[in-house]
């Protein structure tokens, strides 16, 4: 037993337990060497089963062979206890109905656990050979080497709701389920053909490595989404926005709780899934204390809180150059932020420090607003753009110096 494969014990006791209730008979499975390894009689287990005359007192027997994994053994039936009488071609059609079943049933629970396991190493970073791991992710019906972002979605109060159980075991089924009807929830609104993409991370949260590439974000894209010159892991960002808001709603409804998304950028390679989850998180757990329930998170749209909260160095930076990359193109715009600034946001004293009139400077402001979404006459977009010119002349000092 101790040597035996976890998931053949699984299915033995399985098999046994549904053919003891629905033939009414003593039902016992053996391993390869005649061993039994699970009874409807305890008794026995244990038992070296060598020859009929061993298991005579059970009477007339049904034996049908049982192989899962790389184990095979025999599911072994005894008469009914109850005098009634079963014709052997249905109670044999009948054991390989339960037996086939239960295997199925069992491989696609593993399944799950391994695409779980494989999505929670992957967004943290524990991928030490991407061939390997691009192999396993086939095996799983997962195609990773299309470009992939993730959406994190906080489902808690659904997942995790507090309902009278007998068993801790009992509460983590119950759990379990719940985050499939999330997951089903989510495959329904993509249209996606499986949930290999899905996974449940535990503690009420799931994650979706969804595809970003722009045939996939096609229903939800707009033209001139993606700024002109912008960094391409902000590439397709609002149009995934968009779909996280639809998914949103539609979560909210099927379920009938709050639930809150996190979603990060595309990044490259599989190493870039981490780094997308980290966007992803990061967004979610700041944004879950500061903008409430129901909400859709990214750190573009979190203000003055994704430069104080994030600890990433290069995620500022990319954070910076993606709110100011309208500006790109505009070099006039950009120095007429930069002095506005340097003016401590002194309409008068920039104007005459630009040698323009006021009316233009106000002009100018307002394109710099319609740009990029953010106003410098405000204080908190005001200060996201300072902040954000002062990262990228961090940045571009850093550069021609190494």
């Amino acid at each position: 037993m101790l040597d035996m494969p976890i998931g053949f014990v699984h299915v033995a006791s399985a098999v046994t337990e549904r053919l003891a209730e629905l033939l009414c008979a003593p039902v016992f499975v053996t391993d390869r060497k005649g061993i039994v390894i699970t009874s409807s009689e305890p008794h026995h287990i244990g038992q070296l089963l060598q020859s009929e005359r061993s298991l005579s007192p059970l009477g007339q027997l049904l034996r049908i062979p049982l192989q899962h994994e790389t184990e095979t053994g025999e599911v072994i039936v005894g008469q009914s206890q109850n005098q009634e009488t079963v014709p052997p071609r249905l109670a044999h059609a009948l054991v390989e109905l339960v037996i086939n079943q239960t295997v199925t049933k069992n491989e696609t629970i593993g399944r799950h656990d391994l695409k779980n396991q494989l999505i929670y190493d992957l967004v943290h970073g524990r991928v030490n050979d991407e061939l390997e791991t691009l192999g396993q992710a086939r095996q799983l019906g997962m195609d990773l080497t299309q470009p992939r972002a993730v959406i994190l979605i906080d489902a808690a109060d659904y997942i995790l709701r507090n309902t009278a159980y007998s068993t801790y075991r009992d509460l983590e089924l119950a759990r379990k389920r719940r985050a499939q009807v999330v997951i089903g929830s989510i495959v329904s609104f993509f249209h996606l053909p499986n949930d290999t993409i899905c996974a449940d991370l535990g503690s009420g949260n799931i994650c979706v490595l969804k595809a970003s590439n722009s045939k996939n974000l096609d229903p939800w894209a707009r033209s001139k989404d993606v700024p002109e010159g912008a960094n391409p892991s902000w590439a397709n960002l609002t149009a995934l926005k968009r779909a996280a808001h639809a998914l949103l709603q539609r979560l909210c409804s099927d379920l009938g709780t709050s639930v809150n998304i996190g979603i990060g950028r595309y990044h490259p390679g599989l190493q870039g899934l981490a780094q997308s989850y980290k966007d992803a998180q990061a967004a979610l757990s700041l944004g879950n204390r500061l903008q409430g329930q129901n909400q859709v998170h990214c750190l573009a749209e979190l203000g003055i809180a994704a430069f104080v909260g994030i600890a990433d160095e290069s995620t500022k930076i990319d954070l910076a150059k993606y709110l100011l990359s309208p500006l790109d193109r505009e070099p006039e715009l950009l120095t007429t932020l930069n002095t506005f600034f340097t003016e401590n946001c002194c309409p008068s004293s920039t104007a005459k420090k630009l040698s323009i009139h006021r009316n233009t400077l106000s002009y100018r402001l307002d394109k710099i607003t319609s740009l990029t979404g953010l106003e410098p006459r405000k204080f908190d977009d005001a200060v996201q753009m300072r902040l954000s010119i002062l990262l990228r002349s961090f940045q571009a000092t850093y550069s021609k110096n190494f």
